[in-house]
């Protein structure tokens, strides 16, 4: 069975980049590249236009001269991922490799690419907003509307009426949107336009409400390189330190995503030199970019950090008794702490089961715990969002 690679691997880059940019909660800021010139291989120049203000007009001498300053700034590429991805000859099944081939990469950027390219861009807005000092410091979980109209309103002074914003929200405060009764008949169905898509979102006075899921919503991540040994999956994680983000609000037009290379290749068991395998290599090179006169325009609100200062101690207990661990554990700001206990089947927390009912500091075993060793962890949650795990206590019944 054969295969026109060049021809496929045009179909599939083609419409997979599409699928980037229909399926990328973020990816609409590849609509923003009005003009962008590559500048040697990592360097991208994007124009950032500067103009002078009105000034009084002169009967006798006329006008006075201003200025018009085209600014080409440079940023750096750095973003630059790959995966090569193999399908036995045998594994094919009568759909042919086309389809397949056409499934499975597909999946890929749905599942891997996509979030990982969302992850990244919204950490890097949300660092921007932290260096400009546009961190909301008196949002309240108990009035995200009100947070919700404050970000607004700053964003609103420094670009206007007139530009289109969004609102990037981490799901646990669109929940809150969405089950308040005033909240919830604010929210409208507006239009949004994203590449050659049209998309219907919910909206709140003209701003589009965008839901991010959680993974995608922190601070800072660890992008895995795929060959250091613990790194083999690839992907990407939030870090220890990262805390989550609430919401994000900007002007539509605030950042460009510059892809300078999504493609895909694809070579035939005959091709391939190395298995009797379909072989099909992925690479995207992309960035995204905020102009200097975008940086003031895009304002967060930050979840508060969690921070365990003592963590749970191993004990013995006799068969038949019962037994205490205790977490203790503080917030960054105000935020009531909630607690849940699991159960594991190991020192590396594998197979977590939640504990029903165990949902304060201190975990009390059950007296019909079978003679052994037992692990336990608690996870601690501040405001919804940012939570983290203790270490890891052993029970050992004797």
């Amino acid at each position: 069975m054969s295969i026109n690679t060049t021809a496929y691997a045009q179909k599939f880059t083609e419409e997979l980049d599409k699928m980037y940019v229909q399926d990328s909660v973020t990816g609409f800021f590849t609509d923003n590249i009005l003009r962008a010139k590559f500048v040697g291989a990592k360097t991208v120049v994007i124009p950032d236009v500067d103009m002078q203000g009105l000034a009084d007009y002169d009967r006798d001498t006329g006008f006075i001269r201003g200025a018009i300053t085209v600014a080409q700034q440079p940023f750096t590429m750095s973003r630059d991922r790959g995966r090569s991805l193999e399908i036995d000859r045998e594994d094919l099944d009568e759909t042919g490799a086309s389809n397949l081939a056409g499934q499975i990469l597909s999946e890929f950027v749905r599942t891997k690419v996509i979030p990982e390219s969302d992850a990244y861009t919204i950490s890097k807005l949300a660092g921007v907003a932290s260096t400009q000092g546009h961190l909301l410091q008196s949002g309240s979980l108990n009035a995200p509307y009100t947070a919700f109209i404050d970000m607004v309103a700053n964003v609103r002074d420094v670009v206007g009426y007139s530009e289109e914003l969004v609102c990037l929200m981490h799901p646990a405060i669109y929940k809150l949107f969405q089950t308040s009764a005033d909240l919830s008949r604010s929210i409208v169905s507006s239009d949004f336009k994203q590449g050659e898509i049209n998309l219907t979102v919910n909206s709140i006075d003209g701003v589009a409400l965008l839901p991010v899921t959680a993974d995608r919503m922190y601070t800072a991540y660890d992008f895995l390189n795929g060959s250091s040994s613990g790194e083999e999956d690839g992907g990407f994680s939030p870090l220890s330190s990262a805390k989550a983000i609430y919401m994000l609000v900007m002007p539509k037009k605030a950042a460009s995503l510059v892809k300078k290379t999504e493609k895909m290749r694809t070579f035939t068991p005959e091709q391939n030199l190395t298995k009797d395998a379909y072989k099909f290599d992925y690479r995207i090179y992309f960035d995204v970019f905020v102009k200097k006169s975008k940086k003031n325009s895009i304002w967060a609100w930050i979840a508060p950090s969690v921070t365990i200062s003592a963590q749970p101690s191993d004990i013995s207990v006799a068969s038949g008794a019962t037994g205490t661990v205790t977490v203790t554990a503080t917030a960054s700001d105000s935020s009531t702490l909630v607690y849940q206990w699991y159960s594991c089947d190991d020192e590396n927390g594998t197979n977590p089961v939640m504990v029903v009912g165990a949902t304060t500091k201190t975990l009390t075993t059950s007296s019909s715990l079978s003679a052994g060793t037992h692990f336990y962890f608690a996870k601690v949650t501040a405001g919804s969002a940012t939570a983290i795990n203790s270490s890891i206590a052993t029970v050992t019944v004797a």
